[in-house]
């Protein structure tokens, strides 16, 4: 019942991401945004999620998991509602990036709960894949929710369907997870704390920046630059700190910079195909929203399919081997959907590329979220998990930003290519087998 719940959150949080992009069209003429404003509503829980996952993760670990946990939930709803009964753009939008600190706090707190409950190697990777496949699942469920609940009710049922989540959530966590926390002093690094964040919320504000106005912006260029001496600034401060935010020995680990990495390149072809597709399927095609999101069950279907026999696989052979077959589906299934053209047929252009990536997806994001967090204790669970999900909210906004300005086709091949390069990133980098992961061993 704990996983469960934990897991429901988790598809909630995610499927925050992608909820309102269908229903951008109806909230502009509702609320009367401006074409320059009207990214914000997708942005600004970007720019919270993305840009407070680190600290907001340490701070799970120091400070109490499942508190950190249950005041993230609390902060998600009543944003929720705040943004369903938005009368104004600013109210949207404030409540939109209130959101995203909500979701920054509770996802981590979650993945790290689930981690400490299930420590041994075997049962960790399989419920870490449930936990990834989820969260896949979310992302590509936002679509299909979106362009329902718009055609169908409203924009603002996008935001009121979380209330009854978080209300279940509220009212059983307490009562299923007990409380953990790192051991010794509970002391939170400060200095370390107020960089790293304005590091992160800098970088995600210039990428997300980038996608509108380009990369000559000045203010991308100063808010990318701004972000690299606030990371330099935070390495120097780190290593005189008598408690460091992040302790120099988890960044020490290869096995989880490795599944980091690719999950950087992964998350940036993934997020800007659903862009991109979406929008293909309703101006190519001649989709409704809600037709469009009919359209994307069958990629809820793979992901299923794709999370159920990627443990059965892994367990055959092996991590490294597991991965590099399903980044290999993945590149398939991108370039395969980068042919769809006007006047295709949905059943033979869209849907055969559509599922083969989606069970590509559900190959490869449980074994990824496991291999991210391998190896983390009681004292850095939190941080572990907040990195693998900061660096997929990092990724996409790249993905976004780079990618989907591309153009439909030359945006999904360039997708494959960054799969492609993560593969080579674990073919070059990843220990080798028996030393992470692999079903005869145990974790070193």
């Amino acid at each position: 019942m704990p996983m469960i719940m934990l897991c429901l959150v988790q598809f909630m949080l995610v499927l925050d991401d992608t909820v309102v992009s269908v229903a951008l069209p109806s909230i502009r003429d509702e609320l009367g945004f401006s074409a320059s404003e009207l990214p914000w509503v997708v942005n600004a829980y970007f720019l919270a999620f993305g840009g407070l996952l680190l600290l907001c993760g340490r701070m799970a670990d120091l400070l109490g998991r499942r508190r950190v946990f249950l005041t993230g939930v609390a902060l998600f709803g009543a944003a929720s509602l705040a943004c369903g009964l938005a009368e104004e753009p600013w109210q949207l939008v404030i409540g939109r990036f209130v959101q995203g600190a909500g979701a920054a706090m509770a996802s981590p707190a979650a993945m790290s709960m689930i981690v400490l409950m299930y420590p041994e190697p075997r049962e960790r990777a399989k419920v870490l894949g449930i936990w990834g496949g989820i969260a896949a699942l979310g992302g590509t469920s936002g679509l299909i929710l979106s362009g329902a609940l718009t055609d169908l009710v409203s924009w603002r049922g996008i935001f009121l369907i979380n209330l009854p989540v978080v209300a279940v959530a509220l009212a059983l966590l307490p009562r299923l997870v007990p409380e953990s926390r790192a051991s010794g002093p509970r002391h939170l690094d400060v200095p370390g704390a107020v960089l790293l964040t304005g590091a992160a919320v800098s970088l995600v504000y210039g990428l997300l920046r980038s996608g509108e106005t380009g990369w000559n912006d000045p203010i991308v260029i100063a808010a990318l630059a701004l972000a690299a001496v606030l990371a330099v600034a935070f390495r120097l401060a780190e290593s005189r700190a008598a408690a460091p935010l992040v302790p120099r020995s988890f960044l020490l680990s290869r096995t989880r910079a490795v599944a980091n990495g690719a999950t950087l390149l992964f998350s940036m072809a993934m997020y800007a195909m659903a862009f991109l597709l979406m929008i293909r399927v309703q101006t190519a095609l001649g989709y409704t929203p809600l037709l469009a999101g009919i359209a994307y069950l069958p990629y809820g279907a793979g992901i299923l399919t794709g999370m159920w026999m990627s443990s059965r696989i892994r367990l055959r052979i092996g991590t490294r081997w597991a991965l590099l077959l399903a980044f290999a589906i993945n590149v398939a299934g991108l370039l395969l959907l980068s042919g769809v053209a006007a006047g295709d047929s949905y059943a033979a252009h869209v849907l055969p590329g559509m599922l083969i990536l989606s069970v590509g997806n559900g190959l490869s994001l449980p074994v990824l979220a496991a291999a991210a967090v391998a190896d983390t204790t009681e004292d850095d669970a939190g941080l572990g998990s907040a990195l693998f999900t900061s660096v997929q909210q990092i990724g996409g906004a790249v993905g976004v930003a780079t990618l989907a300005i591309m153009g439909y086709p030359r945006g999904l091949t360039v997708g494959a290519i960054c799969v492609a390069l993560g593969a080579l990133l674990i073919t070059a980098l990843l220990p080798p087998p028996g030393s992470i992961l692999h079903p005869a061993r145990v974790e070193g």
